[in-house]
């Protein structure tokens, strides 16, 4: 099956974009969203595990609709190796570098994702690396512990320089039944290009805007760096990749989110992807298909 959703369900910027402006403090993003979306990827577990009510209540919020799963990022301590330490009043006491996980950081990533499970909600774990992340014999060691580790669950990798997608490393993640994250993104350099790989029985699609100059460089801004809105024109090739990947032989199920969230864009674009896969129109909220009306006209109805 193709799922298709945004990657998270509230940012500061989301109130008058995404959903009314004047929402109550306890108004419930994730309730009002699953409707429309069957996925969304939870990005606050990279930054330090979540308790198992904290899923417990994801999973309530999401009852009215029975196809939703989740997709959860794997906490940061396991691919970036280091992890924010909070106080007591949740301030941060510093980063810490830790080369190496043992049990004790292992259940604290699994005694949610446990509860998913039981809840039928867990559709893929991943596991993020950044650009610096290149093949070699210490990367290798790496996403071999990683997929021992998390050999009992569905664990996709995002690997985002371009030697990635030489054909040894995807035997490397085939053999290690580690899905691969196919990735839009700015290409500069050794940056992964659009690809339409499958190495596991999950697979996986990433879209985090073309917003170039906001990506690197002086000028980069970390919060304008997903402010980017998707043409039809340039969804249209992805459409193609994502239904091969859905008829590609060993995969279940295919997770697309996109991760161009600023201002509600990433919604809008997953809605226009989903009408796009489907050939029909999408439901959209009513405030996001007012934010982007010409856009979304031709894929999306308000309901």
């Amino acid at each position: 099956m193709i799922r298709v959703g945004p990657a998270g369900w509230s940012y500061p910027d989301s109130p008058g974009h995404l959903y009314p402006a004047d929402v109550p403090s306890r108004f419930d993003a994730l309730g009002f969203l699953a409707p429309y979306f069957d996925t969304i990827e939870v990005n606050s577990t990279f930054y330090r595990p979540q308790p198992a009510k904290t899923y417990a209540s994801w999973a309530r919020r999401v009852a009215v609709n029975p196809e939703f799963r989740f997709t959860v990022k794997l906490w940061q301590l396991f691919t970036h190796g280091t992890t924010e330490v909070k106080g007591e009043q949740g301030g941060a006491r510093g980063a810490h570098a830790i080369e190496t996980w043992g049990p004790d950081e292992v259940r604290m990533v699994t005694e949610g994702l446990e509860v998913l499970r039981g809840e039928g909600r867990l559709g893929a774990l991943l596991a993020q690396f950044p650009w610096s992340f290149k093949p070699g014999p210490g990367s290798r060691e790496v996403l071999a512990r990683l997929a021992e580790t998390f050999g009992d669950w569905p664990l996709v990798v995002e690997v985002r320089h371009a030697a990635w997608g030489r054909p040894e490393q995807l035997a490397l993640l085939r053999e290690l039944r580690a899905g691969f994250a196919n990735i839009d993104q700015p290409v500069i350099g050794q940056s992964l290009a659009p690809t339409a790989h499958a190495t596991g029985g999950v697979s996986y699609v990433r879209f985090h805007g073309r917003n170039y100059e906001h990506w690197f460089g002086e000028r980069a801004d970390a919060a304008r760096r997903y402010d980017y809105l998707y043409t039809a024109e340039e969804l249209a090739p992805w459409v193609e990749r994502i239904r091969a990947l859905g008829t590609t032989d060993g995969v279940t199920d295919v997770y697309v989110i996109t991760n161009n969230h600023y201002e509600g864009k990433g919604p809008a674009n997953a809605l226009m992807l989903r009408a796009m896969l489907e050939g029909r129109k999408s439901k959209a909220p009513p405030v996001l298909f007012d934010t982007y009306r010409s856009t979304l006209e031709p894929f999306a109805e308000p309901s």
